[in-house]
């Protein structure tokens, strides 16, 4: 029988500090959202540490989306749900919960700036009030990299699709603020990476404006 699972290097270099963020974000039985799962290592890895009801992976990839399904039986995963079809640019279809959490880590530097747009319009519509975003990659701070890495990243990208590239951190979270989210917790990871964690306020609603 084939092993269908998809293996990402970068995944066990970086999971463990991404948890570490996430024990502070994910509130003990949430039930949360992962946007853009890839291979579905992080959805394995993370969802039983952190103790939620579940956690729904989805990916706009049928190969991906097998990847996580494969993933999530070799690791008996049961909070882990079976992966669902989700392009952020189109409706977004139903859930099985309304997520306490979105996660994306790794997106909106390998696709086109309206991406970025709809994950944070996508996002202010499926959370309730005092639910959170999490963005985990690259960032340019003031208009400039981080470091000499980053900007050869960048420029790699940009080789390979002009729509692609490590976005400003300052742009992407005016455009979540225009969406109803505030401002951002900003945590330095390993690698020249950043979790960006944007909260969406008590008092805003799932109603918040969602134009991409």
């Amino acid at each position: 029988m084939n092993d269908l699972r998809r293996f990402a290097p970068a995944t066990a270099r970086n999971r463990e500090a991404i948890l570490a963020v996430l024990e502070r974000v994910v509130p003990a039985g949430a039930n949360v959202l992962e946007i853009a799962s890839g291979t579905g290592e992080h959805a394995v890895f993370l969802a039983p540490r952190l103790g939620v009801t579940s956690w729904q992976p989805s990916d706009p990839d049928p190969e991906s989306r097998r990847s996580i399904d494969a993933w999530r039986a070799e690791a008996d995963a049961e909070r882990v749900l079976p992966a669902i079809e989700l392009d952020v640019t189109a409706p977004w279809p139903a859930l099985a919960a309304t997520p306490d959490v979105v996660v994306c880590v790794n997106m909106i530097h390998i696709s086109p700036w309206a991406s970025c747009l709809a994950l944070l319009a996508g996002a202010a519509r499926a959370l309730e009030r005092g639910g959170h975003l999490y963005l985990y990659g690259p960032y340019r701070r003031g208009g400039r990299h981080t470091a000499p890495s980053n900007e050869a990243f960048d420029a790699s990208l940009r080789s390979r699709d002009p729509a692609w590239g490590v976005r400003d951190l300052e742009e992407v979270t005016a455009a979540a603020a225009a969406r109803g989210f505030a401002p951002p917790e900003v945590v330095e990871m390993p690698a020249n990476n950043l979790s960006v964690v944007l909260a969406k306020p008590a008092g805003a609603t799932r109603d918040a404006p969602a134009s991409s």
